[in-house]
């Protein structure tokens, strides 16, 4: 049987293409996945830089010089140095729910994350339900950090769990509320479309003049989800050492640290979406409708801008729960309990009301 030569290179070409497609359908998969995973990392990254740079300032000293100029890359070098130091494991201890523990608190945080909208074209996943998607999903994260505290055998940390766990259903019902109200305003559960609503007068029609008391609400209630001073309860290193993460060392104890920041970009960056008008410009249609109207612009352009705005707005925010590390207390237990569930909730519960009254009345 003789086959012809050009039937062979057919063959090979043919094989050759079915390969490429297998490449790019895998490359169409993970892209998407990992460039806001790289992103984020990134942001972490700004934001210790930030804080340390903020904290010298505050306390008039010298901040991070070393690595690198300003010590940009001060950050980078402490996650190196963590991850080539001895995993240790409590002899004592449950090695598997206290290996976990911490890898649920960032998968738990990069998977909220999905449903930030950074531009008009820019998220990874446009949900109807995208702004309850992020407060069911960071419902899970105590779980990780009760099973930390339980695996490491310590009473210290599974104080620190303990407190995590009532921390966290103390003020996750007022932030639901206050992103009830948003969602009524906007007549919309989506991240995108919660943005929009906002773009109609600019500035003034962010939902921080629409809703202040929510937004004061929403603010405290994101303060003790990412266990900032004065709510960082559950690590109090003067009562606990280091709460759940007392037992933990290298790469796992940098996941933790890692999620700690991951928690506080993504609570700021819904702050500026739900209440700073996300990637809109401040300026009214009726002064400037060609620059209004960047949030429908398609293309390289319009996304850059938009994401340049939203991120602008994010980290300019960032600075109030930095400066709150160096001026403001810490409460006791029983204070933290108190405002969540004495104050916080019935306050948040009243701004629902209203919010629902005056859409009716709207109507």
């Amino acid at each position: 049987m003789i086959i012809d030569r050009t039937e062979v290179q057919d063959i090979n070409s043919f094989s050759r293409l079915e390969s490429l497609q297998e490449v790019y359908g895998i490359m169409w998969v993970l892209v998407p996945i990992l460039t806001p995973v790289v992103a984020i990392t990134i942001g972490v990254l700004v934001i210790v830089w930030l804080e340390r740079e903020i904290s010298a300032g505050i306390q008039q000293r010298i901040g991070p010089e070393y690595a690198s100029p300003l010590g940009i890359l001060q950050a980078l070098a402490d996650g190196t140095k963590l991850l080539f130091k001895e995993n240790l494991l409590p002899s004592r201890g449950n090695s598997s729910l206290f290996s976990i523990g911490p890898s649920i608190a960032v998968i738990v945080i990069l998977l909220s994350s999905s449903v930030i909208p950074f531009s008009y074209n820019l998220v990874l996943a446009d949900l109807n339900i995208g702004i309850f998607l992020w407060i069911a999903i960071s419902s899970i994260a105590p779980i990780g950090l009760i099973m930390s505290g339980y695996g490491s055998n310590n009473k210290y940390s599974f104080l620190g769990g303990l407190r995590a766990a009532a921390q966290s259903i103390s003020y996750e019902i007022p932030l639901t509320l206050c992103v009830l109200s948003i969602s009524l305003l906007s007549n919309s559960s989506s991240t995108v479309d919660i943005v929009g609503a906002q773009s109609k007068y600019g500035f003034w029609g962010w939902n921080l003049w629409r809703q202040p008391i929510g937004f004061i609400v929403f603010l405290i209630s994101s303060l003790s989800e990412c266990e900032r001073l004065p709510f960082d309860l559950p690590e109090a290193e003067e009562e606990l050492v280091a709460g759940y993460q007392t037992e933990y060392s290298g790469i796992k104890f940098g996941l933790f640290y890692v999620a700690s920041y991951l928690n506080l970009l993504v609570s700021s960056l819904f702050v500026t979406v739900l209440y700073l008008g996300g990637w809109n410009l401040s300026i009214p249609y009726i002064f400037v409708p060609e620059l209004f109207e960047i949030q429908k612009v398609d293309g390289i352009f319009g996304t850059t801008i938009s994401l340049f705005i939203t991120l602008a707005k994010t980290y300019l925010f960032l600075f109030f729960p930095i400066t709150t590390r160096w001026t403001l207390p810490r409460l006791r237990m029983d204070q933290l309990l108190n405002l969540g569930w004495k104050f916080l909730l019935p306050i948040s519960l009243g701004n629902l009301l209203l919010t629902t009254s005056s859409q009716l009345l709207s109507l």
